[in-house]
């Protein structure tokens, strides 16, 4: 059968995939929810839920520093990129030797139609819908009034230099659901911050760069009357599974 990835790359499938190598660490845990555990030959380093996988599974170096031979040494019949998390280069060459599914999620909606593809390919669309019913239950939170309208926010994901995240990223997306105004939304990506509007919080994300207590200090001498606070950033940054925990995170989320 004749398949499509999310850049529109086709791939034609003669039965489903029995070892996959998953390059998306999202993706990964997402694979591991719907039980294809078994079915995963090789994941990056930073395949870190769930956290036994590490364990199990080979690891064939980092989402942007593949081992193209051991991963080829697998023999996958699938593998699973990322347009952002891996390079053109990489994946264009394995695609000369495997197939590869590329994703590209930028928000909500692609992170559930990713989810949807993978599981024609995969033949588990009843584990799959399953899960997606349970995270749009989850997410309806999200149509009540306290939700509407939270405040503005600036996210960071970086220091030295201070980088933040631009309208066209899954983090804004989940910034916009869960009610907040980013006022770098005007910007794209993940650009290096340069002069906003003070914002009503700023959020500081333990990922990719872990930021502590002491950076709040730091901020808040720049910006005296926001409110800055450290949050989780896989629950604003991986889609998939985790994608579930997101709106109960939100709803417990104590801003100072």
């Amino acid at each position: 059968m004749k398949f499509f990835d999310q850049l529109g790359t086709s791939l034609v499938m003669k039965e489903s995939p029995k070892r996959i190598v998953c390059l998306v660490p999202s993706i990964t845990e997402f694979l591991v929810a719907i039980g294809l555990e078994n079915s995963i030959v090789g994941i990056t380093k930073f395949c870190i839920h769930p956290s036994h996988l590490k364990n199990a599974k080979e690891i064939i170096g980092g989402t942007k520093q593949l081992q193209l031979e051991k991963i080829k040494q697998l023999s996958p019949d699938l593998i699973i990129a990322n347009k952002e998390e891996n390079t053109k280069e990489d994946i264009l060459y394995l695609a000369n030797h495997f197939p590869v599914w590329t994703s590209e999620v930028t928000d909500f909606q692609s992170a559930i139609d990713m989810m949807k593809g993978l599981s024609k390919i995969l033949n588990c669309e009843t584990a799959c819908n399953q899960l997606i019913d349970e995270i749009q239950q989850e997410f309806d939170i999200f149509n009540t009034t306290e939700f509407l309208k939270k405040g503005s926010v600036l996210y960071l994901i970086w220091k030295n230099p201070y980088m933040t995240i631009g309208y066209d990223t899954y983090i804004h997306s989940m910034l916009k659901i869960a009610g907040f105004e980013s006022v770098t939304e005007h910007l794209t990506r993940y650009p290096i911050l340069g002069e906003i509007k003070t914002p009503d919080y700023i959020f500081l994300s333990s990922e990719p760069y872990p930021f502590k207590e002491k950076d709040i200090k730091e901020l808040q001498e720049i910006f005296p009357t926001s409110k800055i606070q450290l949050v989780d950033g896989e629950l604003f940054s991986w889609y998939g599974a985790r994608m579930q925990m997101f709106p109960s995170y939100i709803k417990e989320l104590k801003l100072n």
